[in-house]
């Protein structure tokens, strides 16, 4: 029997479970520069942790006037964001021996993201997570994406978890909020540490300023055991 009890975990993949931001920066850089917008900066992705890939483009598509339609858009960034994902997308090493450690205990998990479902199938998969993480939820199949509470109900439903037994991992402050709203608990390692005193994090049960240089597998382990106690 494990020693987490009824205990669910759901870990948001991009810039929580994977260093993937820099392959969207640079899958949105290309797309914006093939229709004449040859200066978006890292510093500008950053405001956009977080939320959809389609909502993002949404706001770009508005914002510099761009003439294909938003699907053309989000099929073109897909396109290099796949081509960058399935080779250059490293897994954080302690997430990866929290999953081993919860894999261990029989506790069920599931990843829960913005990211298309093709996205998530090639990133688990080029990261080897497919064989221990086999639920996973995109917000292209739920009708609202962070901030709103869709893709966590939707992961702990599949998990058979009822919200109160979940505890979600989270990079991004949409996807705290998410977690908020799911009636879940949240572990907030901000990938963004300038950040980490946005007011969505306010309510994370445990916060790590400085992101993942802060968070250790053992650690979120022994506070899991904790807070089932």
């Amino acid at each position: 029997m494990s020693h987490l009890g009824s205990l669910s975990v759901i870990f948001d993949l991009d810039g929580t479970l994977v260093d993937s931001e820099p392959n969207y920066y640079e899958a949105t850089r290309l797309t914006l520069a093939a229709h004449g917008v040859p200066d978006y900066t890292w510093a500008e992705h950053e405001r956009f942790v977080g939320i959809s890939t389609l909502e993002t483009l949404a706001l770009f598509r508005e914002r510099y006037g761009l003439r294909p339609p938003v699907a053309e858009l989000l099929a073109e960034t897909n396109r290099h964001y796949l081509e960058l994902a399935r080779t250059r997308t490293p897994a954080y090493p302690e997430m990866r021996k929290l999953v081993e450690l919860l894999t261990a205990e029989g506790v069920p998990m599931a990843v829960a993201s913005g990211s298309s479902p093709e996205a998530i199938a090639a990133i688990l998969s080029g990261t080897g997570l497919d064989a221990q993480l086999r639920t996973a939820v995109s917000a292209d199949e739920v009708p609202h994406g962070k901030p709103a509470p869709d893709v966590f109900l939707e992961a702990a439903r599949r998990l058979g978890s009822a919200p109160a037994d979940c505890v979600v991992l989270e990079d991004a402050a949409p996807g705290a909020a998410a977690a908020h709203a799911a009636g879940m608990r949240c572990i907030a390692i901000p990938y963004v540490a300038a950040q980490a005193d946005a007011p969505e994090f306010a309510d994370a049960d445990l916060l790590l300023p400085g992101g993942q240089p802060e968070f250790t597998a053992q650690m979120a382990f022994d506070w899991l055991l904790r807070s089932v106690r």
